[in-house]
Formats: structure tokens, C-alpha cells, sequence
């Protein structure tokens, strides 16, 4: 029998490489759902190839024009996430929330009654929403699986074994394009200069992210909150190859080491076809870096992002959405050039000091509109305190 799909963001990369895996595999599928915000042309195609029958476009003037252009098929086409009890019947087999920021949260939470498997790529949801998440996910037994490359290597191996026998996790950071670079060039880093990631191609705001070392102070967060491991459990470890995605210690002495090449098509694969096994065909494995795998502890100086994981507790609050939020608004600042790229972690931390934000440590997320609601405020905020 074939398994039934979801894809929410169906048109981004996440979406696109889960979509692609699919289409190359049509006999062991039936697509239920593509969503996309606004990239319509894009969603024509994919609804062509795999025959799909419903397609969420919540940007309202590109909605109104796609179903305009479809007024003649059979294809329904919906404007928002509140029509999924209309879509889905029956519990889907598997669904991936691909959908970038916290526009991915609520989305994300409204669909976990309707699926048995729910792969998340989206770390805003995680870090900023994920005790809502993991009440959904226990009240409906729906089974998560996270496609981050490193999430997706740690949950692999630890997925079915009891949490206390873990003795460390730690997560590997390429150090991005800035890692040989000394302070006196990161004053002056240009755009054109961060976006260049010696590893992957993503987009803008995860490159800057990679830069400033950001996004693994976030994939932290996500590993704490996925495997509910508290902070002294968890380390990060300098990797420039990206060819080891965690590393694990037990407390019986054995260490696991779980390496595979730059590709998030592994990964997502994997999680499309578990429990089983199904193969990938990828490269050889490459002995010369494993001859050098070249770990090494991150400086504190050259990335001082590291420094903020100190402001995060152990337990979901709102203080995660400030985190996110102001980071977003600085990265995007930066982008437009309207602040250096060393002012992106230096003016995170003046936020993150702020006393009226401060008190969010002790608030716990009740809902997805508040965080959203938190967020914007955040952001307006921000703007208003870097932009002189």
C-alpha cells in the first residue's frame, strides 16, 4: 500500500528535496497535500508530477490567482491550514514541516493529529514552540522525526535506548566561512563574504547564521529540547569537513560517530522511509577526511554567540522566541547593510539584557499565537534600538 504524504512548504529546499525524493519513487506514494506561501509556478509543476489533489497557498493574492487557474479541475485549492480537517480523512503516514520561521509553527501543530510520522525542519518551531509540539505529539502518538543532519544522526542512534545511558552529545560546527579569519577582518566581513559556506549551499539568513555561529547555538537548543537532555550533556566540537554530524558517549565507553557526506537528501530520506531501510546511493566514503577529521574546541572570541547559550534554561520558555526573533531582525539588518556583521551578536546580547525581556525566562509558551504575538513585538524592538 502506498503511504500518504504531506509536504508543508512543498516549494523551499527542505520541501523541495523531500518532494523530489518522492517523485523519484511515485509507485511507494500517494501525495495528499503541497503547501506553499506564494511560489505558485513552482507548485504547478510538482502538482503535475505527482498527480497531487489539494494545495494550501496562504499568500492571498497568489491563492486567489491559482485558484483561478485551477477553476476547472478537480484539484481543490485552500488559502489557509484551518481546511485541513476538509483535506485529510484519514491519518497520514507521513508529513514534513518544511516551512521557514515561525510562520511553520502553527501549521506545524495543526497537522500532528492527522499524521502517524511527522518529520520537522523547522528549528524555530523547536526552540520556540516545542512544548506545545511534544503535547500534540504524545496526545495523538504521532511519532517525530527531526531531518536537521545532526538531529536526525543523534536520534538514529538514540531513538529506542534509555536517555540515562547517554554521557555526552556533542555537535559538530564547520566554523563557517570566518573560521581562519582574525577579529580585525569579521569588523569589516561583507555580505558577499559570509554567505560563502565552505560546505553547503543554503540560503541568506541560515549562511549568516552559519557565520556568526548562530544556528548551531540554535541546533543546541534543538537537542536539548528533542532529546530532553539538560546543558552539561551537551558540547559542540569544530569540524570544518561537516563529515561527522554528532558524536555520542555512552556511559558503558563506547563512542558513536556518525559521519555522512553534505547532502540533506540522506537524512530526509531516511526519515520518509522509516522504520525501514531503503538504499541511498551516495558517495564513496572519504577516507582521506576521516584520516583528518580535525576537531577542535570553538573560540569564544572569534564567536561569541557561543557565549549565549549561557542565557537559555533547561526547560521550553518565551525567552527562545526573543532569541530567535531579535536574531532574525539583526541578520536582516545586516543583510540590508544597516549594521556591521560583529554588531549582529553584540546587539543580541544588549537585547537579550533587556529587563523586560529577561522576565520571559520564567514564562512558559501556552499557545502558538502568543509566541507569534512576542515575536513581532521583539523585532519592532529591536529595530527600533539598532537603527539610529
Amino acid at each position: 500500500m502506498k503511504k500518504k504524504i504531506a509536504i508543508l512548504g512543498s516549494t523551499g529546499s527542505v520541501g523541495k528535496t523531500t518532494f523530489n525524493i518522492i517523485r523519484e519513487n511515485k509507485k511507494y506514494f500517494n501525495v495528499i497535500l503541497l503547501t506553499t506561501n506564494q511560489n505558485i509556478n513552482e507548485i504547478i509543476k510538482q502538482t503535475k508530477q505527482v498527480k497531487v489533489k489539494n494545495i494550501i497557498v496562504t499568500n492571498k493574492k497568489k491563492y486567489l490567482k491559482l485558484k483561478d487557474k485551477f477553476k476547472k479541475s478537480n484539484i481543490k485549492i485552500f488559502n489557509n491550514f484551518d481546511d485541513l480537517n476538509k483535506i485529510i480523512k484519514k491519518k497520514l503516514d507521513y508529513t514534513m514541516s518544511a516551512i521557514s520561521g515561525l510562520d511553520g509553527l502553527k501549521p506545524t501543530i495543526s497537522i500532528i493529529k492527522s499524521t502517524k510520522n511527522i518529520a520537522i525542519a523547522n528549528k524555530e518551531s523547536i526552540i520556540c514552540g516545542w512544548n506545545l509540539i511534544d503535547n500534540e505529539l504524545k496526545k495523538n502518538k504521532t511519532k517525530f522525526i527531526p531531518v536537521d543532519s545532526e538531529h536526525f544522526s543523534i536520534w538514529s542512534n538514540i531513538n529506542k535506548i534509555n536517555k540515562n545511558l547517554i554521557n555526552q552529545v556533542i555537535l559538530t560546527a564547520s566554523g563557517g566561512p570566518f573560521l581562519k579569519k582574525n577579529n580585525k577582518f569579521l569588523k569589516k566581513a561583507t555580505i558577499k563574504s559570509a554567505l560563502k559556506h565552505p560546505n553547503w549551499k543554503m540560503g541568506k539568513k541560515i549562511s549568516i547564521d552559519s557565520a556568526t555561529l548562530m544556528n548551531k547555538v540554535f541546533e543546541f537548543i534543538e537537542a536539548m529540547r528533542i532529546f530532553n537532555l539538560d546543558k552539561d550533556k551537551l558540547s559542540i566540537l569544530v569540524h570544518p569537513k561537516s563529515y561527522v554530524h554528532s558524536i555520542i558517549k555512552f556511559n558503558n565507553g563506547l563512542i558513536n560517530i556518525t559521519a555522512h557526506d553534505t547532502n540533506m537528501k540522506i537524512p530526509i530520506f531516511n526519515s520518509i522511509y522509516f522504520p525501514n531501510f531503503k538504499r541511498i546511493y551516495t558517495k564513496n566514503i572519504d577516507y582521506k577526511v576521516l584520516n583528518n577529521l580535525s576537531l577542535s574546541k570553538p573560540s569564544f572570541k572569534k564567536f561569541p554567540s557561543l557565549k549565549l547559550i549561557n542565557f537559555i534554561g533547561n526547560k521550553t520558555s518565551l525567552y527562545e522566541t526573543i532569541l530567535i526573533s531579535a536574531n532574525d531582525c539583526l541578520v536582516d539588518l545586516f543583510i540590508k547593510k544597516k549594521i556591521k556583521f560583529t554588531e549582529i551578536i553584540s546587539n543580541l546580547n544588549k537585547i537579550l539584557n533587556i529587563k523586560e525581556f529577561k522576565a520571559y525566562k520564567y514564562k512558559k509558551p501556552s499557545n502558538g499565537q502568543q509566541i507569534l504575538n512576542l515575536s513581532e513585538h521583539v523585532r519592532l524592538k529591536t529595530t527600533k534600538l539598532c537603527i539610529k
